[in-house]
């Protein structure tokens, strides 16, 4: 189940990559580069969502998701939904008799 999870994560990735990178940006028009009224505008003007930019949208929910998914996976897989597991848990701990104080 997790080798599955993991490939459509990978390849989500890659096309939320290849689909953010294909997008142009807001007022990347010619007149942009001239100083036209559409590069003063703090967000440029809202146009209709393109395909482009509702593949990005699901791109990005699925990849949210199986990032949940595979760290709810990963933890179960470890034993770590009792909570008493921990990092350090393997960690010789620090010996318990206080040191001298240095002579001077």
């Amino acid at each position: 189940m997790i080798w599955v999870i993991t490939i459509v994560h990978v390849i989500v990735c890659a096309v939320l990559i290849l689909v953010v990178l294909l997008q142009h940006g807001k007022s990347a028009d010619i007149a942009a580069t001239f100083g036209g009224v559409g590069s003063q505008t703090a967000f440029g003007p809202r146009g209709t969502a393109t395909l482009l930019s509702k593949l990005t949208t699901w791109c990005a929910i699925i990849f949210m998701l199986t990032s949940i998914s595979l760290t709810i996976l990963a933890n179960k897989s470890l034993g770590g939904s009792t909570g008493t597991n921990s990092v350090l848990s393997g960690e010789k701990s620090a010996p318990s008799t206080p040191s001298a104080p240095a002579k001077k």
